[in-house]
C-alpha cells in the first residue's frame, strides 16, 4: 500500500466548538444512522451520481458520519481503495466495523482525523466526497478544509459536496432554533456562502443541484480541481 495514504492515530485538536462536536457525535454514534436514513440518503445518492467515481479509484470521504455514504462508495469502488475520515473516533470505528462486515474483501480504511490538516500527500485521490460537515465548522476552518481537499485531489479530479439547503423558509427557521439550542450538534446553515468558498479554494463547480427528502433540503455540488 502507498505509505502516503496511511491514516494516523487520532490527532489532538484545539479546544473549539469542533471538540464539543466530537464529543456529541461520539455519544450518538450508535443511533445516528436513523437520521441519515430518513433525511440524507437521497442527497447521498445524488452526490454519488455526480462524483464520477469509477471502480479501481482511490477515493476519500471526509466526515463519514455513521457510514451510509461510505458504504455506497465501497459498493461503487470494490477494486479500489476507499478512505474515510471523521472528527469522532466512535463514528469512524462504527463506520469501519460496518464496512468490513458488509464488504469483507474491499480495501476500506477509516480514522479520526482533523480535516484542516489531512495526512495525505498532494494529489493522492481520484475523488473526494464530503457530506454535511461544513455546517459544523467555523468560517476559517471551512476555508482550510476546502484548501486541504483541493490539495489532496489529483488534477482534474472531482470533489462532491452535500450541505444543508436554505431554500425552505420554514425549515430555515426551525434549524436556526435548533442550532441556537445545540450548536455543537446542529451547527448553522452555510449553503448560500459555499459556492463562493469553493471557487476561492481553486475548484470549478460543474454540478449544482437541490434535493429534498421530506421536509429536509440539501444542496449537492460537484467541483473539479483546475
Amino acid at each position: 500500500m502507498n505509505n502516503s495514504l496511511l491514516l494516523p492515530r487520532v490527532q489532538e485538536r484545539p479546544r473549539t466548538i469542533a471538540d464539543r462536536t466530537r464529543r456529541v457525535y461520539d455519544t450518538l454514534a450508535s443511533i445516528y444512522p436513523a437520521s441519515t436514513f430518513f433525511f440524507h440518503s437521497k442527497a447521498h445518492a445524488c452526490a454519488l451520481r455526480h462524483s464520477r467515481i469509477r471502480n479501481g479509484m482511490r477515493v476519500l470521504e471526509v466526515a463519514t458520519g455513521s457510514g451510509e455514504m461510505f458504504r455506497r462508495l465501497l459498493k461503487a469502488n470494490p477494486d479500489g481503495e476507499t478512505f474515510g475520515l471523521d472528527l469522532s473516533p466512535n463514528m469512524a470505528a462504527h463506520t469501519l466495523r460496518r464496512a468490513r462486515k458488509d464488504f469483507p474483501c474491499v480495501q476500506a480504511h477509516c480514522g479520526a482525523v482533523d480535516v484542516r490538516d489531512l495526512p495525505f500527500r498532494e494529489g493522492s485521490f481520484d475523488a473526494v466526497v464530503c457530506c454535511y460537515l461544513l455546517e459544523l465548522l467555523a468560517e476559517d476552518d471551512i476555508a482550510s478544509t476546502l484548501r486541504e481537499i483541493r490539495r489532496v485531489l489529483r488534477s482534474g479530479a472531482v470533489f462532491s459536496l452535500v450541505v444543508i439547503g436554505q431554500n425552505v423558509k420554514m425549515f430555515n427557521r426551525l434549524y436556526a432554533v435548533c442550532g441556537s439550542l445545540a450548536p455543537a450538534f446542529w451547527g448553522r446553515q452555510v449553503e448560500s456562502d459555499v459556492p463562493g468558498m469553493i471557487r476561492q479554494a481553486g475548484l470549478r463547480i460543474v454540478t449544482d443541484q437541490f434535493v429534498r427528502q421530506g421536509f429536509y433540503p440539501s444542496r449537492v455540488l460537484a467541483a473539479r480541481k483546475r
